[in-house]
């Protein structure tokens, strides 16, 4: 080949390795953790039984965290018989990479099952995980072994969570930022190499509310954005200034669900009779609108072309679509129930708490399935959120990790 067609061939080449890069999944609920995954090309329905089952890995233990996916690597924790929390490493044909032990993890608290909650975030060469009593530990991404653990509850003053710790580590840049609740210490942002604090939350002691922060940009300033015991609030990414907060008390304080972010606008929502409202960022946070209908308590929200979908804990409304703009109620379907709903190449992916697995069409007219099959193996409850990445669907179900062909 001449050096025209190499240089063609490399450039072509390299292109398609940064489209499989950008289909990864680092974190929880995709990669701004807003519950759409950046896959594309995906099937736009379904055949009947579903999409073609890859593979499934067992013995994984108690758990309903994620999957992330990041370089050829699924990462994923689960809790053995001896109460010890693991991280998993397995190849894109199922195959086990390895397997480490990190410290014990969480036996049944109130209605919470046993063992591991929050889903690893990656990031580079490492692997960032807060185990259920609030410990953040730090693994080689490549060889899985544990570089520094740190007790957030014990360094920051903090109580242990009433159902145990359940988020995700943010990491911008240097920083890995995470909400213990503490004194002075709702959040905080360590040296992702030292542990050192780089900020920490001055003046705001509200306990965490069990969420994965988020990085939103508002009028050119970035922002830490997340749910409390108590409300949400916005904080600056650099120097940990609380920016604003706002009041939205659930009787639980469990308020695990990122808010949505678009053009200066936030929707929060929560469980419990709690419902969901609307808040304008250029106005000091002040309620646009209010909604009982969508009562979400942990399975997410996602906003898709102008319309906000999520399934409602209370009523038997099942899945919920609100438009964007003025929280009016398009419809709602009762038969989904419960459930966690993800999105990626514009369709609804609704993982019900009965074990059915919905794609759906969003459409501000009508509930619109295009797709469904049941998860038949795995144990306890179908709570871990699904996640999407280079053309499959990973679908954790306790004791077991399922990968299925959803490329188109």
């Amino acid at each position: 080949m001449n050096r025209t067609t190499v240089v063609s061939v490399f450039v072509v080449l390299t292109g398609l390795a940064a489209v499989v890069q950008s289909a990864d999944c680092p974190r929880f609920r995709g990669p701004a953790g807003d519950g759409v995954f950046s896959d594309t090309g995906l099937l736009r329905t379904w055949p009947a039984g579903g999409p073609k089952l890859a593979w499934t890995a067992q013995g994984l233990g108690q758990g309903y965290s994620s999957a992330t996916v990041v370089r050829g690597t699924i990462y994923v924790t689960g809790m053995d018989d001896q109460k010890q929390g693991c991280l998993f490493a397995f190849a894109l044909d199922g195959s086990p990479k390895w397997k480490t032990p990190y410290g014990p993890e969480l036996e049944k608290r109130g209605p919470a099952v046993a063992g591991t909650r929050g889903t690893p975030t990656v990031d580079g060469d490492q692997v960032f995980l807060v185990t259920g009593f609030g410990k953040l530990v730090t693994f080689d991404a490549l060889k899985g072994q544990a570089l520094r653990t740190i007790d957030l509850p014990e360094r920051f003053r903090a109580k242990q969570a009433q159902f145990g710790f359940a988020e995700s580590v943010l990491v911008d840049g240097q920083k890995a930022i995470c909400t213990p609740g503490g004194a002075d210490a709702s959040l905080v942002a360590l040296d992702r190499g030292t542990g050192e604090v780089l900020w920490q939350t001055k003046g705001l002691s509200q306990p965490t509310g069990c969420c994965s922060a988020r990085l939103i940009d508002h009028n050119g300033r970035r922002l830490v954005l997340t749910m409390l015991a108590q409300g949400v609030v916005a904080v600056d990414a650099g120097t940990g200034q609380v920016v604003w907060q706002h009041d939205f008390p659930h009787r639980a304080g469990v308020q695990p669900n990122p808010p949505l972010y678009r053009e200066g606008m936030t929707y929060i929502s929560a469980g419990m009779g709690t419902g969901g409202a609307m808040l304008s960022l250029t106005q000091g946070a002040a309620p646009q609108w209010t909604d009982k209908t969508l009562d979400c308590q942990m399975q997410g929200t996602v906003l898709l072309d102008g319309c906000i979908y999520g399934t409602a804990q209370s009523g038997n409304r099942g899945l919920v679509c609100l438009e964007w703009k003025t929280g009016k109620v398009m419809w709602n379907a009762p038969a989904v129930g419960m459930g966690v709903v993800t999105a990626a190449d514009g369709m609804l992916y609704v993982y019900a708490q009965n074990g059915t697995m919905y794609l759906v069409k969003p459409d501000p007219a009508a509930f619109t399935p295009v797709g469904q099959f049941t998860v038949s193996a795995g144990t306890n409850e179908h709570w871990a959120h699904p996640t999407i990445a280079n053309g499959r669907l990973y679908l954790r179900h306790g004791d077991v990790l399922l990968a299925y062909e959803v490329k188109g």
